[in-house]
């Protein structure tokens, strides 16, 4: 089976850029189930429920995030209503939400998804090597594919995750920093890999972000509005191909689509 994942999902030209893009890529490459990052997708900042349906709507199957959840707080309210909205597993107890899910694809196949939050140069959170051993003892009673998003900044943090869940996961997919890296393989254990599946947005940016307002956070060093910026609109993601008995990842692709016009 083929399963796409899409890289953080930006603003409106990041919503657009799925709506136009992901319907050819489905039906081009035989795509079974997609996964996409959220977590900026309302005006680079959090997620609303109306982004949420619109990106199920889009064909997406299941939506992480990582510390930006958060950022618009009506998503108290709503995040404990789709299964399929997670937030990282390592927060504390008591935080609402769901940190992973097991999802049917069909013909008796299921999909689990994970997410993660790092720990190195982000917001203190339980360790994510104890939490995926103990979110992947239920994941794995259900199915042996399981993709996990790790939501971290530091590339090294991204790697021993990797190394430590080799054989044990399908994927290890790297979000948080929206530049695509050009890592992607396989672990010796049938675990695929990449330390960060880019961006999808503008690309005319700094991350997604006016160039502008970021030149002028660095050059006078006060706080200013940060806003989505426009140009050069990609989608961003890995693809895999991945054996439904086993769970092995056979194959891993990065994929960037420009959106013309």
């Amino acid at each position: 089976m083929n399963i796409l994942f899409i890289g953080d999902i930006i603003g409106k030209p990041g919503r657009r850029a799925v709506r136009e893009l992901l319907p050819q890529l489905v039906a081009g490459r035989a795509v079974d189930f997609v996964i996409a990052n959220c977590e900026n997708a309302a005006a680079g900042f959090g997620v609303t429920r109306e982004i949420v349906e619109d990106l199920y709507g889009y064909r997406v199957d299941v939506l992480t995030s990582g510390n930006h959840v958060w950022d618009k707080r009506e998503v108290d309210d709503f995040i404990d209503d789709y299964e399929t909205l997670l937030r990282p597993a390592n927060y504390p107890d008591g935080v609402p939400g769901h940190g992973s899910v097991v999802m049917p694809v069909s013909g008796g196949v299921y999909v689990g998804v994970l997410n993660l939050l790092g720990r190195v140069f982000m917001p203190a959170v339980d360790c994510p090597f104890r939490t995926a051993e103990r979110e992947l003892e239920k994941i794995r009673r259900k199915t042996p594919i399981v993709i996990v998003d790790f939501h971290a900044e530091a590339t090294s943090e991204k790697q021993a995750l990797s190394w430590f869940l080799d054989g044990r996961v399908t994927a290890v997919i790297g979000t948080h920093t929206h530049v695509q890296t050009a890592d992607e393989g396989i672990r010796p254990g049938g675990s695929a890999y990449i330390s960060d599946a880019g961006m999808t947005g503008p690309f005319d940016s700094v991350i997604g972000t006016r160039k502008e307002a970021i030149l002028e956070r660095f050059l006078r060093q006060v706080p200013n509005r940060f806003d989505v910026a426009k140009g050069d609109i990609r989608l961003q993601g890995v693809l895999m191909e991945v054996d439904e008995t086993s769970g092995r990842a056979l194959k891993i692709e990065r994929i960037s689509l420009r959106l013309e016009g």
